[in-house]
């Protein structure tokens, strides 16, 4: 396993310079992308057909953080509404981190990726006019000056992300591979060939157990966030930073990873497991309240239930903490019922579910880790630091989001830069010669685990205490508590994965890890507190120039 504290050497995967007893299997593509949400399947929809494209899932196609997304995507579509507008709005979330290039390039082409998911088919709520033209209907997020949240509902992550998916399953040049997951990146690097290409990737196939080797000219990282590092969270459980902790090892740097996003609100019930209750309902009047009935969030900020989230997250963290109480409450019952179900059928099925009709009563609410706002370091063409390696979506840090995410960015940075990076890898693909047969995984000095617990349990231990350590608020205590737990686990990790035959479970934890130890890093790095990051030590925005804090792993071609 990978080793937490990332100054010592970190191994590559397990290579058979000679050749196996039983051959493997080799797949071989131009172009291999690793993760089947937005970022991923608007890549691979992008290339042309005369290329051969590979994409990975680790479960079944259609799962990840895009399917459950309720709110929307961001994007100047109304009249009254202009670029600048969105801009300056991106740039106030993000309290002074934004790059302003990317910012602009991301809004300038947000119009273009939202008629661009029209033409594949998403049904987007509005009504259609006599002339067959379409008047959407646009909400308001924390954070938004104006109405542009175009949505389909609240389950327009599922909209998407069935679309694509349909679409990419129409294409005969592109493999869906559901059950993968990716243990590592080949480069050349790590072949000792010289220079650092990357030229595929070893993947476990879930359902027979078996590692093989994905050859391909260019590799493409589009494997969501981190947030299953938290214990409390609105992700699936595949959001286990594996994107960013493969490219970490194998020499790209990252930025930007104390910026953890956590939604205000998510469901509070023991059976819910990981529920997010959409911004949106916050847009259309829905109040946030203590458990006596009484408003709070004026007392936060002037914006009230409409601030960014950061704000709000910290506000109810620090209710909750002040009364001693499990949750909070978010009312929406004012509102008329239809509409309600109108524009929050999968919000009303799903909290009626657990026996509550949020048309009559406040729904029970608490903060969850939601979004990795800190990646791999890409450009706006997204490439990352090795050749032919490319990101898209949130695995990356792209300068977009800056200190703190605004509601509703995130998936039109999946649209917006996975068809730029397509763009790129066309023109650049023929700089790129095919990759020949490369080393088999080796797993001639491993067996098969004979204490399978030491996973989950280690598991459990990350998780909490990344929530009680390195969550909303921090102190340098405890996060010098936190990076020695995660020193001692990645030692432990590391040894596991070196002698046992490689699981799912065992990878993503390994991943987890790896991401926390840079999380923490992070953290520890930046002296102040500034959007996402707050620090009882440092609760001031430091004086002079706002920095990124950016890390180089000893292998990278940049030290």
């Amino acid at each position: 396993m990978a080793t937490a504290s990332g100054t010592r050497h970190i191994p590559g995967p397990r290579l058979c310079l000679r050749k196996p007893m039983q051959p493997q299997t080799q797949h071989h593509y131009d172009v291999l992308i690793i993760g089947s949400g937005a970022a991923g399947l608007t890549l691979a929809l992008n290339l042309p057909p005369s290329l051969n494209v590979a994409v990975l899932a680790k479960s079944v196609s259609a799962e990840g953080s895009t399917f459950y997304a309720q709110g929307g995507v961001a994007a100047v579509l109304d009249a009254h509404d202009s670029v600048e507008s969105h801009i300056e709005d991106t740039l106030n979330a993000g309290a002074g981190l934004c790059h302003p290039d990317a910012v602009r390039y991301t809004v300038e082409h947000s119009r273009a990726a939202i008629q661009w998911l029209i033409d594949h088919g998403v049904a987007f709520t509005g009504e259609e006019r006599d002339d067959h033209h379409h008047d959407y209907h646009l909400t308001q997020e924390g954070g938004h000056s104006h109405r542009r949240v175009i949505h389909a509902a609240d389950a327009t992550g599922r909209a998407i992300e069935t679309s694509l998916i349909d679409h990419a399953r129409a294409r005969d040049n592109i493999v869906l591979h559901d059950n993968h997951i990716a243990v590592d990146l080949i480069t050349t690097a790590k072949l000792g060939h010289g220079g650092n290409r990357v030229l595929g990737a070893y993947v476990l196939d879930r359902h027979c157990g078996k590692v093989e080797v994905f050859r391909a000219r260019t590799v493409v990282l589009a494997t969501g966030g981190a947030s299953k590092v938290y214990l409390y969270t609105s992700n699936p459980d595949i959001s286990t930073g594996d994107g960013i902790a493969m490219a970490w090892r194998a020499g790209c740097r990252v930025a930007n990873l104390e910026f953890n996003q956590f939604h205000p609100t998510c469901l509070y019930h023991p059976k819910a497991k990981s529920f997010l209750i959409t911004e949106a309902l916050r847009g259309e009047g829905g109040k946030l309240l203590l458990p006596d009935g009484t408003r709070f969030m004026a007392r936060f900020d002037p914006r009230g239930e409409l601030a960014p989230r950061d704000i709000v997250a910290r506000a109810i963290d620090h209710e909750i903490k002040r009364l001693g109480v499990e949750c909070l409450y978010l009312d929406i019952s004012h509102r008329d019922a239809d509409f309600i179900k109108g524009h929050f059928p999968t919000v009303y099925a799903r909290c009626l579910e657990f026996g509550i009709d949020i048309t009559r009563e406040p729904i029970p609410v608490v903060p969850a880790a939601h979004y990795t706002c800190g990646g791999v370091m890409v450009d706006l063409d997204g490439r990352t630091d090795i050749n032919g390696l490319y990101a898209a979506g949130e695995v990356t840090f792209t300068g977009l989001h800056g200190a703190n995410r605004l509601a509703s960015n995130s998936l039109l940075e999946c649209l917006v830069f996975g068809r730029a990076a397509a763009t790129d890898i066309v023109a650049r693909l023929p700089e790129l010669p095919p990759v020949g047969e490369l080393p088999a995984w080796d797993e001639s000095r491993v067996t098969d685990s004979d204490e399978e617990v030491v996973v989950s349990h280690n598991w459990e231990e990350l998780r909490r205490f990344m929530w009680d350590y390195v969550g909303i608020v921090r102190t340098d205590k405890r996060l010098q508590r936190a990076k020695r737990r995660v020193d001692l686990l990645g030692g432990e990790i590391h040894e596991y994965y070196g002698n046992f035959r490689v699981t799912n479970d065992l990878l993503e934890l390994r991943n987890l890890v790896q991401v926390a130890d840079l999380i923490i890093r992070s953290a520890m790095a930046r002296k102040e507190s500034r959007g996402l990051h707050y620090t009882l030590d440092f609760p001031d925005v430091a004086p002079g120039e706002p920095h990124d804090t950016i890390l180089v792993p000893d292998n990278s071609p940049l030290r």
